[in-house]
């Protein structure tokens, strides 16, 4: 059984991260903090005063090294934070931290305008003169691609004077839905009344009683449903800031902003949602299955995440959990593991929930120091999933830093998923492998389907439920409640079938989705997910040109564009292959349960 903390200070200090890592004490924090104010304001005094090379490399390497500073200085805040969204000490520093972001971005707003005033001679000649530019030569030439992107030097002051107001609609979703929401009660083991959690949640939508399931699905979305209207308002708020800049800054579409940083084709984003709905029978044939398999009448949304083996629940303690895992990722080589033995000795995770902490799970790699991962552990297969996860982006962090300077360590987002699901697919490899049990090995298989259905074909419904939003603001249609629940129910029914009723709670899914405050994020699960089946198929077949490739991916950080990168590990996104072939992988896999 997984044990309740009431709060913080029960948790063993071996299942806390350390965060004096970064910042032994508030005084070192406080200074750091003056001193990135005072190398804000000596960028500023390079507006204007940047006329050949060495002074460019001047205002490069200042501004570089405030970045260092405000990541540490910024990480810290929120990791705190995170810990209990409640305290308003914590959420004091983060505010700070903002501010002093907003700040940093106005002494330095005049300076794409200026570089995309030089011509390419002109550039080329100040590195000439500094060879020190040379580091910074590739970003510097990537800049030009924003050319048209990029306002004149006063809009641009401007615009970074309203970086906190556009980030607003995605603070104040993440205060809803972390420190005020109060979910509705359910009936514990004693027959008593009590307040649900997250993580009971998640615990109850997989019970096996119907009746708990039910319970904790209506008492989830009690708050959700309440609030309605305000989340409505916030997202609509979120999806609009998003359309107005992409207007201001001269791009076809929301979509296309998008996903312009990662240089990604918009038929890469689109080319993923009509593959995956021209293959989408074997998902509904699931459905079915589903519901003839739990002898139901009616398939409701409360049914879909419990287990279709009974019996076997598993009990995975966290220290066991990363056993497992640590024999699981074995084909990755002896350096990839023991990095993640160092990772549980030096405390880089915070293992437990606890009142007012985050909810979820994720991986925080800051330069210089090491990566920090959030958990909210609950000794269950799903837990060790998360676990798995998130530690193949902590370890993509950590080789990325080691072997990356500064400039280049960052990965972008878009490969990030690749490495996290990866260990994810080795890991279900690993355990039906070792599991004798055929009714266990049911189950294992039964829960990969379902990781399977949440880790794509959800993910790419919700890429389509931000598309569809996005060109309705585009459009000039109104955003609201009713809008957003016609489009969620629509798209339910077009990738889980008529076989799922649907009921009152189902259509305000959209409402508990804080992904969709980072516009067009999602879909990098479904690509990260179809280039990492290739992979891992290839990493289990012994190849070892595929992990040494893999590897040297896992170092690269954003040397090169994702999809060059991916490339390299043999995976091409361009072409119609990964996601057709993890279509048909999980259609086997659906075939291969339901004759069991």
């Amino acid at each position: 059984m997984t044990i309740t903390y009431k709060s913080r200070e029960e948790v063993p200090l071996k299942e806390k991260w350390n965060l004096e890592d970064l910042y032994i004490n508030l005084q070192k924090w406080e200074e750091d903090l003056k001193m990135i104010e005072l190398l804000a304001n000596e960028l500023k005094t390079f507006d204007g005063a940047i006329h050949n090379g060495i002074q460019l490399y001047q205002f490069l390497t200042t501004q570089e090294k405030l970045s260092y500073k405000f990541n540490h200085l910024f990480a810290y805040a929120m990791l705190k934070v995170d810990e209990d969204t409640r305290d308003t000490t914590s959420q004091s520093l983060l505010e700070r931290a903002r501010a002093l972001s907003v700040k940093i971005s106005s002494a330095t707003s005049f300076f794409l305008p200026f570089l995309l005033s030089l011509d390419e001679h002109t550039l080329k000649k100040y590195i000439a003169e500094e060879k020190g530019l040379t580091y910074f030569e590739k970003d510097l030439f990537e800049s030009f691609r924003y050319k048209k992107h990029v306002l004149s030097k006063e809009q641009e002051a401007l615009m970074s004077q309203f970086g906190e107001a556009l980030s607003a609609p995605a603070n104040t979703y993440a205060m809803i839905n972390n420190a005020d929401i109060k979910f509705g009660e359910v009936t514990n083991e004693s027959g008593e009344k009590v307040e649900l959690t997250r993580g009971m949640y998640s615990k109850l939508i997989e019970d096996e009683n119907r009746d708990k399931r039910k319970e904790a699905y209506k008492a989830y979305y009690k708050p959700y449903l309440q609030m309605k209207n305000s989340i409505a308002s916030t997202l609509a708020a979120a999806i609009k800031n998003n359309v107005t800049t992409s207007k201001i800054r001269n791009y076809p579409s929301a979509l296309e902003k998008g996903l312009f940083a990662d240089n990604v084709p918009k038929e890469v984003y689109e080319n993923l949602i009509m593959a995956t709905k021209k293959h989408i029978a074997p998902l509904h044939q699931y459905s079915e299955f589903r519901k003839e398999k739990l002898g139901l009448d009616e398939l409701r949304q409360y049914d879909m995440n419990v287990p279709l083996v009974s019996g076997v629940k598993q009990v995975i303690p966290y220290d066991k959990a990363y056993d497992i895992m640590l024999r699981a990722l074995a084909p990755l080589g002896e350096d990839y593991v023991n990095t993640l033995k160092d990772f549980k000795k030096a405390r880089y995770f915070d293992v437990r929930e606890t009142p007012g902490k985050r909810s979820g799970a994720y991986n925080l790699g800051v330069y210089g120091v090491h990566p920090f991962i959030l958990l909210n552990h609950q000794d269950d297969l799903d837990s060790l999933f998360t676990l798995v996860h998130e530690c193949g982006h902590g370890v993509h962090s950590q080789l990325s830093s080691q072997y990356q300077p500064q400039i280049t360590a960052r990965y972008s987002i878009f490969v990030a998923e690749v490495a996290s699901t990866v260990n994810e697919v080795l890991l279900i490899n690993y355990l039906l492998d070792n599991e004798e049990n055929e009714k266990v090995q049911r189950h294992l298989l039964n829960h990969f389907i379902d990781k399977f259905r949440g880790t794509f074909f959800t993910q790419v419904m919700f890429a389509e439920f931000e598309k569809l939003t996005h060109e309705r603001a585009e459009q000039g249609e109104p955003l609201n409640v009713e809008v957003f629940n016609t489009i969620y129910e629509t798209l339910l029914r077009e990738y889980y079938g008529d076989t799922i009723v649907a009921d009152e709670e189902m259509k305000y899914g959209w409402a508990r989705i804080p992904h969709f405050y980072r516009p067009f994020y999602v879909y990098k699960y479904a690509t990260g997910f179809a280039s990492a089946i290739q992979i891992a198929t290839n990493l289990l077949k012994g190849n070892e040109e595929t992990l040494y490739n893999y590897l040297e991916f896992l170092k690269s950080g954003s040397s090169d564009y994702p999809l060059e990168l991916l490339k390299k590990t043999g995976v091409d996104l361009t072409s119609p292959e990964p996601i057709k072939n993890s279509l048909a992988k999980f259609k086997e896999l659906v075939e291969e349960f339901s004759s069991l």
